[in-house]
């Protein structure tokens, strides 16, 4: 299906409703959710760019993104997250035999009650196994392929792995293709965690005003002060930096363009 995109800081996203990507998924394909956080590790981290570059889908998920889509275009279809869309996923696919998924993330016996709780709200084991990664799991490639294994072995058709970014988007990248039986695979992040009730999601008015990072950061402060309060403040700059880059450009090529006409003028 194709898709309207804009491209903020040289990342190109698309603008699909949860609909139309939950449609687009019959045929396949790998989603990641770009947010702050994403764009500015992809200024610097190669291997994440080469993550995003073999997405099939990029959707926003993030509210100060959304304000910038909605500047560029004026047909924003709304913002997805992986923990609004994965839910609005297993639930559509409730009755379809052919979903069948494997998560992989959170921390150890997370994973498993999320698992649980999916199953009992669906009514039958959409998800078939579950499985909690070490930490350095990603840098374990004896680990990463004993996991390969699991989920193959499994039968799942759908995997949906919430180990953070960008973790997650390279270990698809590195194992993708050596999934036989996986034909959609969600980069989620935090959402095995909400989904076992292991973390509170943030509640949807303080997402709508943007400070779902806020939230967080005061539920998680030790883990996600650097996070939030230096490394992303980056983006504003990024921001800022190419629209002064911008402005500068057209400025030269107006002086350019005024030279040029003066020039014909004077010949004359």
């Amino acid at each position: 299906m194709p898709a309207d995109k804009v491209n903020i800081l040289d990342v190109s996203i698309d603008n699909l409703s949860k609909r139309e990507l939950l449609e687009a998924l019959e045929a396949g394909g790998m989603v990641v959710t770009p947010n702050i956080d994403h764009l500015v590790k992809l200024q610097s981290d190669e291997e994440f760019r080469r993550a995003y570059a073999i997405a099939t889908y990029r959707v926003c998920d993030s509210q100060v993104l959304a304000w910038l889509f909605k500047l560029k275009t004026n047909s924003f279809k709304g913002k997805i997250s992986g923990s609004d869309f994965f839910p609005f996923y297993y639930q559509h696919h409730k009755d379809n035999d052919d979903i069948e998924i494997f998560l992989l993330g959170a921390a150890a016996g997370v994973a498993l009650t999320a698992q649980q709780k999916i199953n009992a709200k669906v009514g039958r084991d959409i998800v078939v196994e579950a499985h909690s990664p070490s930490f350095n799991f990603l840098s374990d490639n004896a680990e990463s392929l004993d996991i390969v294994e699991r989920i193959n072995r499994s039968g799942a058709t759908v995997l949906a792995i919430g180990v953070g970014a960008p973790k997650q988007e390279k270990w698809l990248l590195r194992y993708g293709h050596l999934l036989t039986n996986v034909r959609v695979m969600l980069a989620i992040g935090a959402t095995i965690d909400f989904e076992a009730g292991h973390v509170q999601r943030a509640p949807s008015w303080i997402s709508e005003l943007g400070l779902e990072w806020l939230y967080r950061l005061m539920s998680e402060p030790k883990r996600l002060w650097k996070r939030y309060l230096i490394d992303d403040m980056t983006f504003f700059w990024l921001i800022l930096r190419r629209k002064v880059t911008y402005q500068i450009d057209r400025r030269r090529i107006g002086r350019r363009r005024k030279r040029h006409f003066s020039d014909l003028f004077s010949r004359r």
